[in-house]
């Protein structure tokens, strides 16, 4: 049942976060006919307009994209790899890996730390995070012994300050790693955003829905050269 009541089976509700998943999906969007009217950037609101009456935007934190498609407060929505692998995507149906806002999962240190040696001799690891489930998979996965201490944010900090030896975070450029005297020293999974539908969603709505999937497939294929 979607959170706007009334809604009937022609409308939609797409939920995006603010940035960069934001800014890659506008081309996508105007591929299926859709342009949104406002900026997140400028606008306060949370519920954004578009060139469709049906179809509304509503901005959220990326974490809680997920949440809200699966339970049907929003339609649809594009979420990174790294968050519906922490959601674990229940009640979600991923049709497209979109191709946007790619980066990678990666392990940092401190620069000087010996992370090799300390994975070889079986040291037991602190590392922080706010990707709890991807770091304790890939850690046991090496089987390395690790205490995995959860962050929200400023995550490049903790090795700095002696609360953690390494760091599990998505990387981009690596700039803000560099910045902070941290050296990336294992990458664990390319990641990238897909889109997601709530599935009672597709039964309903999906006239109105396929239209928009198709188009963001041909969108987001890789151009051939």
């Amino acid at each position: 049942m979607s959170a706007f009541n009334g809604q009937s089976n022609s409308q939609l509700i797409l939920a995006l976060s603010k940035g960069r998943i934001f800014e890659d999906t506008l081309p996508l969007l105007e591929a299926a006919g859709i342009t949104v009217t406002e900026n997140p950037e400028t606008s306060r609101k949370l519920i954004l307009g578009t060139n469709d009456p049906n179809v509304r935007v509503i901005i959220v934190r990326a974490t809680d994209v997920p949440t809200y498609v699966q339970h049907g407060a929003a339609d649809f929505g594009v979420a990174g790899k790294d968050v519906l692998l922490e959601h674990g995507g229940e009640g979600l149906y991923q049709p497209i890996d979109l191709n946007i806002a790619t980066c990678r999962m990666s392990v940092a240190v401190k620069n000087g730390f010996d992370y090799e040696t300390a994975v070889r001799q079986g040291a037991r690891l602190r590392v922080a995070t706010k990707f709890v489930q991807t770091a304790r998979e890939h850690f046991a996965a090496k089987g390395v012994h690790v205490d995995l201490i959860k962050l929200y944010g400023s995550m490049e900090l903790a090795p700095l300050v002696g609360l953690s030896d390494a760091i599990v975070d998505v990387v981009s450029t690596g700039n803000t790693l560099r910045a902070n005297d941290l050296v990336e020293v294992e990458a664990i999974m390319p990641i990238s955003s897909r889109l997601i539908v709530n599935q009672a969603a597709l039964k309903l709505k999906r006239e109105r829905l396929q239209p928009i999937i198709e188009a963001f497939e041909r969108a987001s294929q890789p151009k051939s050269q």
